[in-house]
């Protein structure tokens, strides 16, 4: 079983920087990956980046234009996400979730395991 806890996170003012991380417990093993997906009042969940487990493997939406970067420690079990330049519409609550094989990875349904989100607010 695998337990996904966010954290980080906060209030911060356009353009700053800001990481969110998500510890991670149970197996890591073979085609684990984990991605992290935001929803803003009113929207749909969307992706936002994604990491293979095992060699690091990571792709982006291009929602974010260049401004996100997903890594991960796995002696620590951490996956975390900076986002850079942030704007108001970046305001969201961010999630990660894990998967077991990485077939298709862009929608919420392709994921099993969620973690209970943390808040991003940008204020302009």
């Amino acid at each position: 079983q695998v337990r996904l806890v966010e954290s980080g996170g906060g209030l911060v003012p356009a353009g700053s920087s800001i990481q969110v991380t998500c510890s991670v417990s149970g197996s890591t093993l073979g085609e684990f990956a984990v991605a992290w997906f935001r929803q803003a009042p009113g929207k749909e969940r969307e992706f936002v980046a994604h990491i293979q487990w095992s060699g690091g493997r990571t792709q982006y939406s291009q929602i974010v234009g260049g401004r996100a970067t997903i890594f991960r420690t796995p002696s620590a079990r951490m996956c975390v996400l900076q986002m850079d330049n942030l704007q108001p519409e970046d305001t969201a609550l961010y999630y990660c979730a894990a998967q077991y094989g990485f077939t298709s990875i862009y929608s919420p349904a392709d994921y099993m395991y969620w973690g209970q989100g943390a808040q991003v607010t940008v204020t302009s």
